[in-house]
Formats: C-alpha cells, structure tokens, sequence
C-alpha cells in the first residue's frame, strides 16, 4: 500500500497517524510546526471525554461515537481517568439543572449525602448534582505527546514541509478553508490555575445561563477552566471580558479559587461546519477530517476510524449526519 500522506498534527491529524498505523498503513505526517503545541486549538482543549454531557446541545451522533473515545485513547497509551463526571448549578440556577437533567442521559441524581461521597469540598456548596458515571477524562497535551511518542516507535515522525504523495488526509482544521470554504471558527478561551486549597478529582460543570464553566482537573492541585465559544475566527490573547468571566464563575463553584495562581490563559479558534458536526469527505485522492468543533478529543478517534475504514477499503467514507451535503 503507498504511503498516505496527513496534512496537520493536531489531534485529528495524531489521531488518524495512528490508527493507520496500527493498521500496517505506511504515513507520513506534515506540519509546519513540527507538531502539536500553543500554535493549535489541541493544545488548549479541556480533555472531557464526556459523551453523554455533550448531549445537552449535541446529536445523537455526537452521544454515539463520543463513546469509543476513552476505550481508544488508553488503548493509544494517553492516561485516562475514569471517574466520571459532576454537573451542578447554584441554587438561584436550578431550573439549568434540571432541564440539563431532562436532555441528557445517563446520569445519577444525587444529594447532597451523595454528592459529598464523591466530591466533599463540592457539597459545602452544591446540595444537589448529576452524576455521569461512565465519562472520563486525560490531560490533552500528555495524551498529544503519547500520540507522537508511539508513532515515533514506529518509525513515523512530523515533517514540518514534503510534498503530498498520491494519498492525502487533510486534517489542517481552519487552515483547510481553501477546500472546505464553509469551514467557521469557534473561539474558545482558557485559563490554567494552581489552586492547592481546592480538590476534585473529577470534572464538574457549573450551569449558568450565561457564563457556564467546566473545571478539570490534571493534578498536583492543577486544574483547566473553560471554556467560551464566541462566534469567531479570531487567534490571540485572551479577552478580559472572558477572563472575568471564567475566574469569576471558578470563584462561584469554589471560594477557594480566589486564592489560585493563574498560570496560563489561552485562547485559539475551532473548526466547525454550519451544523456543528464533523466530517469524513473524499474528494478525488484527499480525504477531508475537519469540523470537530469542541469535540476535538471526544470525536476524533471515531473520524479516524472511520478514515482509516476508507483508506484500507473496510467501509466507504461516512458523514456524521444523513443531511451533510459536500460542498
């Protein structure tokens, strides 16, 4: 089989290296950077691998597929940590729990009692709280640096320029705009804090009407706050109106978070088509992995399958939704 070629490093572009590969499939994978880092949407994400929470807001689809991802990552050498996840809202914001209640599934409903066996310093201020048992979490960039790792054991390495061969998976995201014009991109902002008073062990989403957070956790009194989705294409520094925003919903989940060290605040764009949904397209010799949106390390382990599918003749390239047209 001749070698394929991947166009990016991010998570798609890792992701579908190594399913290839585990496949026998020869690649090569080319990036003008070298590889994943604070260049890259990847490098900012949460890490929630949390299909039944997306379902709030996502297809079916979305549910469905998002469900292979902590089997696939540990599988990938990434370290997954499955202790599900929490859901809470202040008491003047029940109403959002309940509703989320109402669109998602899997989950538990739990007091207070229940709440304080999973997480106690949540229950000093959450007296209720869903429990989505099955979902996980990792650290994206340690699961990015597994990815390049293994396919350094096999000989594969990132090229930061080559010439396409026959065979090409354009995993580029908002870059790959030349040939997927109806790309968009979907800004989201960050903050990483060292909060040594503050202790969870798994991640929880704080519901509010108009400034939702989740907070994950990667260790050492460590944790990620996130994220805003902002109807842009626009890279850079953090907005202090989202800073504001994100510290100050951390404040309201945990008081202990006033005393935290900001260690970093990041902010890139993520691809997204019209309807939120990614995509497999062939087009001639290119197939096209793009429009994760923010389900980046959620989803793409189910595209890479399913490009890997095409590569090797298992299956014909499939969409995520019967109504996706190519443009």
């Amino acid at each position: 089989m001749s070698t394929v070629t991947i166009l990016g490093a991010g998570v798609a572009g890792l992701c579908v290296a190594t399913e290839l590969v585990a496949r026998d499939v020869p690649v090569r994978v080319v990036d003008p950077a070298g590889g994943p880092g604070a260049h890259g949407c990847s490098w900012w994400a949460g890490g929630m691998l949390a299909p039944f929470c997306e379902g709030e807001t996502a297809e079916a689809t979305v549910v469905a597929m998002g469900q292979e991802a902590a089997e696939w990552w540990t599988r990938a050498g990434a370290e997954v940590t499955c202790n599900g996840s929490l859901v809470v809202a202040l008491g003047r914001d029940r109403q959002e729990l309940d509703r989320f209640g109402r669109r998602t599934e899997g989950h538990a409903a739990l007091d207070r009692a229940g709440l304080a066996t999973l997480e106690p310093q949540v229950a000093e201020r959450f007296d209720r709280a869903l429990h989505f048992r099955t979902e996980a979490h990792l650290d994206p960039r340690r699961a990015l640096r597994a990815l390049v790792e293994g396919l350094a054991r096999r000989g594969v390495t990132i090229a930061r320029e080559g010439t396409p061969g026959p065979r090409v998976i354009d995993c580029r995201g908002l870059a790959a705009r030349d040939a997927l014009p109806d790309l968009r991109g979907v800004r989201g902002e960050m903050a990483v804090l060292r909060a040594p008073e503050v202790s969870l062990s798994r991640p929880v989403r704080l519901l509010h009407p108009r400034h939702p957070l989740y907070v994950v956790p990667r260790g050492d009194g460590v944790f990620m706050l996130g994220a805003t989705q902002i109807e842009s294409g626009a890279r850079g520094p953090v907005r202090l109106r989202s800073a504001v925003e994100l510290l100050g919903a951390a404040y309201a989940l945990d008081p202990a978070f006033g005393e935290a060290e900001v260690l970093e605040l990041g902010a890139d764009a993520r691809p997204a088509f019209p309807d939120n949904l990614p995509r497999v397209v062939a087009r001639g010799d290119t197939i096209h992995v793009n429009g994760l949106f923010r389900h980046g390390f959620l989803l793409a382990p189910a595209l890479a399958r399913r490009a890997a599918d095409h590569v090797t003749g298992q299956a014909a390239t499939e969409r995520m939704h019967e109504n996706h047209a190519e443009r």
